[in-house]
C-alpha cells in the first residue's frame, strides 16, 4: 500500500513495493508490470511520480523497457564475489546454472608487447590465444580472450577448452593456480561484443582484465573479459 502521510517519498514507496514483488516471485523475470496509467489509477498518485519510480528501477537494472510494449522484470543478475579466485564454470555450477563455452577462435599467435609483459615472456614468443563466449543455461554472459604460454597448456585442445580450462590445468597437468591480479571498469559494448552477447551496441558491459599465477608465481593466464552488465554484478566484502 501507499501511505500518502508517510515522510517517505511516494515514488520510493512504490519502488520498494515493486522490489518486494520481484523478490517474492510475484513478478517473474520477463513479465510485464502494470502500466503507468494502471499504477496512477490504483494508488491515486501522479503519473510523474510513477514514472520516476519505474525509471529508478530501470536504472538499477531490476526492470527494462521495450519500446511500444511496456516495462518488464529483468532477469536476476549473477553475483560474483571478487575476494576469491574461481572459474566461470565453478561460479555457474554453484548457482545451479549450466556453464558452456562457444569457441570463436583457438590459435597460436606471437605475443605482442602488452601480452608479453603480462605473462613475463619475450616479445614475439608464441602463446595460445582462445576467444570464447561464456554461457549460463545457454544465455551469453560474457566474451573473453585468454592468452597462455604454450609450455603450460600441453594437452589442451579446442574441445577441452569448451569446458573449464582451470579444471584441466589443475587436474590433468597437476598445476595449482593460486592467485590473480584483476582490474574492472565499465565500458560500452563495441559491435563485436554486442553481436556475440546479444545486446545492442553501446550497452554497458563490465570489462575485467586479469593475470592469474601458479603457486610458484609463474604467470599462467592473461584474460580480458566483457560481462553483460544487465546479467552480472560483482561485489567485494571489505573489513576495517
Amino acid at each position: 500500500m501507499i501511505d500518502k502521510n508517510s515522510p517517505v517519498p511516494i515514488y520510493h514507496q512504490l519502488e520498494e513495493q515493486i522490489k518486494s514483488q520481484i523478490e517474492s516471485g510475484e513478478l517473474r523475470p520477463n513479465e510485464a508490470i502494470p502500466s503507468e496509467r494502471e499504477f496512477t489509477e490504483k494508488y491515486q498518485i501522479s503519473r510523474m511520480t510513477v514514472r520516476q519510480a519505474l525509471t529508478n528501477l530501470v536504472n538499477e537494472g531490476l526492470l527494462y523497457r521495450k519500446k511500444g510494449c511496456g516495462t518488464f522484470v529483468s532477469e536476476r543478475k549473477v553475483e560474483q564475489v571478487l575476494n576469491r579466485l574461481t572459474s566461470f564454470s565453478e561460479e555457474m555450477l554453484k548457482r545451479g546454472l549450466k556453464p558452456r563455452s562457444n569457441i570463436l577462435s583457438y590459435e597460436t599467435v606471437v605475443a605482442n608487447p602488452s601480452v608479453s609483459a603480462k605473462l613475463g615472456l619475450a616479445v614475439n614468443e608464441p602463446v595460445l590465444r582462445i576467444e570464447r563466449i561464456r554461457l549460463a543455461d545457454d544465455v551469453p554472459m560474457a566474451i573473453e580472450t585468454s592468452y597462455m604460454p604454450l609450455h603450460l597448456t600441453k594437452g589442451l585442445t579446442e574441445e577441452l577448452a569448451k569446458d573449464s580450462i582451470y579444471q584441466f590445468i589443475e587436474e590433468q597437468l597437476s598445476l595449482k593456480i593460486s592467485e590473480a591480479n584483476q582490474e574492472l571498469e565499465a565500458i560500452a559494448a563495441n559491435e563485436h561484443e554486442a553481436y556475440h552477447l546479444n545486446i545492442p551496441k553501446g550497452s554497458p558491459v563490465l570489462r575485467m582484465k586479469m593475470v592469474s599465477y601458479l603457486e610458484d608465481e609463474t604467470p599462467f593466464e592473461y584474460v580480458k573479459s566483457s560481462f553483460r552488465a544487465d546479467r552480472y554484478r560483482f561485489y567485494v566484502q571489505l573489513k576495517r
